[in-house]
C-alpha cells in the first residue's frame, strides 16, 4: 500500500483547567499565576487520610455551560469515580474523575462530533530539570479540570488544530477558562491510528497510539503529522504498530515511546464514596434555561456577524473574536455611526493597525476615537495624521484629537485659495515633469502630488491637491 491508500483516524482528548476561585474539592486558592511552590495546599489536596472532598459548584456550572454551547446533552444523573493509579503527582493513589456518568455527552464543535465532557481534579505538577532531581509542586493538585473527548472522526492534523483553537476561543468567551497552552491550562492528547479505506469504512480502525501533553497548536499539528507518517511507514515495512503512550520531542520533531497504553480496566474505576451523587434536575441553577442566560454570543456566531454586518475579512473578524475586549471596544465606538460604512472601515483599520488595539493597558476614551474618525471622514486630517494623533493620545490622555491636531499643525488645508500658491510653485520648480505629463506620461502626476504635499509639510488634503494640479495642468 502507498500512503494514499491509508486513512487516518484521530480522536482528541483535551484537558482544560477551569477558572474558579478555589480548587475542585477544597477551599485552597486556584491561582495558576502563583510562582511559589506548594503554597495553595491543604490536607485535602495533599491526600491526607481521613479528609473529605466537597464539590465546587462553580466548576460544575462551567462544564454544563460548555455543554450547552456545544449542543451537548446534559446529564440528569451524575456521580464521581476513583481512577486508581500510582504516580508521585497523585498523592491519594487515585484521581477523582467521572467515568460512567459524565456531565455532558454528544455535541459538536467545528464539525467534529463529541463523545463526552466530564469533570475531574488536576494532578500535581512534576519537574525534572532542577538540580538533577524530580520535584513536585502541589499548587495545581486538585484544580478543577474539564476533559473533553471527541469521537474518532478527525482525519487530518489541520482539522485537529482547528478544533482545538475553536475550543480555546469558546472557553475564553464563556469565561470558564483562560486556556493558555504555554501555562499548561489547556493540554491536548491525540489518539492516532491508520487503516485501509475498507477497514475504516467498516469501523475497524488500526492500532492506536496516544501522544500526550501537547502544549501548543504547532506541536499538535506536527506531532499528529509525524505519528501518522511513522505508523504508515511501519505498516508498509510489514511491521506492527504497538498500542502505547508516546511523548512529543519538540526539538527533534518526533514522538517517542513512554509506556504501554492503559485501558479503562487498568484504572479499576469505582464510584467515589465520599461525594454525593447528583440529580441535576433538582438543582435550579444547573437547569439549561438558567445557564443559557449566562452564555454570551458564541465566537463562531460573532465571527459570522462581524463579517456580514461590517464587511470584515476573515482575518479581521478573527482578530476581534480572539479578543472579546477589543470587539466590545469596537462595538461601543461604532454605536453612533452603525450605518456609515466608511467610518466603520476607518475604525477597523485604526483598531487593527495602530496602538488603539492596546485597550487592555492604554484605553483611549471612546468619544475621542469617534471624534478622530469623524475628522478623517470630513477631510480635516489625513489618515497618516490620524495615526500620529493616536500615538499622542496615548501620551497625553487628557487632550482631545482636535486639540492635538491644532497644537501640532496637523489639520489639512482644504481651501483651494490657500493651496494654489504652493501648487503654482511646484509647477514652476518642476517644469520638466510638467512637460512629461502634458506629453502623455500620466504617472508624473503622482510625483507632483508628492512635491505639493512636501511643500505643505503634509498639511494639504491630497484629493484637493490632485484636483488643483489636474486643473492647472490642463
Amino acid at each position: 500500500m502507498t500512503n494514499n491508500e491509508y486513512i487516518a483516524t484521530i480522536g482528541l482528548e483535551i484537558h482544560a483547567e477551569l477558572k474558579t476561585a478555589t480548587k475542585m474539592f477544597c477551599g485552597c486558592k486556584n491561582n495558576p499565576d502563583e510562582e511559589r511552590p506548594n503554597i495553595n495546599i491543604c490536607p485535602i489536596c495533599l491526600g491526607h487520610p481521613g479528609t473529605l472532598p466537597v464539590l465546587n459548584k462553580e466548576a460544575i456550572k462551567h462544564v454544563l455551560k460548555v455543554g450547552i454551547a456545544l449542543d451537548g446533552t446534559l446529564a440528569d444523573f451524575t456521580e464521581w469515580d476513583r481512577k486508581n493509579y500510582f504516580y508521585p503527582d497523585i498523592p491519594k493513589g487515585y484521581q477523582i474523575s467521572q467515568y460512567k456518568y459524565p456531565l455532558v455527552t454528544d455535541g459538536k464543535l467545528a464539525g467534529v462530533a463529541l463523545e463526552r465532557i466530564h469533570l475531574e481534579e488536576d494532578t500535581a505538577q512534576s519537574t525534572h530539570d532542577t538540580h538533577d532531581k524530580s520535584l513536585i509542586n502541589f499548587n495545581r493538585s486538585g484544580v478543577p479540570l474539564m476533559e473533553l473527548v471527541t469521537k474518532p472522526v478527525i482525519h487530518d492534523a489541520v482539522t485537529a488544530v482547528t478544533f482545538a483553537k475553536e475550543l480555546q476561543l469558546l472557553l475564553r468567551a464563556l469565561s470558564v477558562g483562560d486556556a493558555n497552552m504555554e501555562k499548561g491550562e489547556m493540554r491536548v492528547e491525540a489518539n492516532i491510528s491508520v487503516a485501509s479505506p475498507t477497514d475504516t469504512a467498516a469501523g475497524r480502525f488500526g492500532t492506536k497510539t496516544e501522544v500526550k501533553n501537547l502544549n501548543s497548536f504547532r506541536s499538535v499539528e506536527r506531532a499528529i503529522a509525524y505519528e501518522l507518517d511513522r505508523q504508515m511507514r511501519l505498516l508498509e515495512a510489514g511491521e506492527k504498530v504497538v498500542q502505547e503512550t508516546r511523548g512529543w520531542d519538540d526539538a527533534k520533531s518526533e514522538t517517542y515511546s513512554q509506556r504501554s497504553k492503559e485501558s479503562s480496566h487498568d484504572y479499576r474505576y469505582f464510584p467515589e464514596p465520599d461525594i454525593p451523587k447528583l440529580k441535576i434536575s433538582e438543582i435550579a441553577e444547573f437547569s439549561a434555561a438558567a445557564l443559557k442566560k449566562e452564555i454570551p454570543e458564541l465566537p463562531w456566531i460573532k465571527r459570522d456577524r462581524f463579517k456580514k454586518d461590517y464587511a470584515m475579512t476573515d482575518k479581521e473578524a478573527a482578530v476581534f473574536v480572539d479578543s472579546p475586549a477589543l470587539a466590545d471596544y469596537f462595538t461601543s465606538i461604532i454605536s453612533s455611526y452603525k450605518t456609515d460604512t466608511k467610518k466603520i472601515k476607518l475604525t477597523i483599520n485604526y483598531l487593527l493597525n495602530t496602538p488603539l488595539k492596546e485597550i487592555d493597558t492604554k484605553p483611549i476614551d471612546i468619544s475621542y476615537v469617534v471624534e478622530l474618525v469623524g475628522m478623517v471622514d470630513s477631510g480635516e486630517i489625513s489618515s497618516s495624521a490620524a495615526k500620529d494623533i493616536i500615538a499622542m493620545l496615548h501620551e497625553h490622555p487628557g487632550r482631545s484629537p482636535r486639540e492635538i491636531a491644532i497644537g501640532n499643525n496637523l489639520l489639512q488645508q482644504n481651501s483651494a485659495a490657500d493651496l494654489i500658491p504652493a501648487i503654482e510653485k511646484v509647477l514652476t520648480d518642476n517644469a520638466g515633469v510638467v512637460s512629461e505629463y502634458r506629453g502623455g506620461k500620466t504617472a508624473s502626476l503622482q510625483f507632483l502630488i508628492g512635491q505639493a504635499m512636501k511643500a505643505t509639510k503634509g498639511a494639504a488634503n491630497p484629493e484637493i491637491v490632485k484636483k488643483l494640479l489636474v486643473e492647472k495642468l490642463g
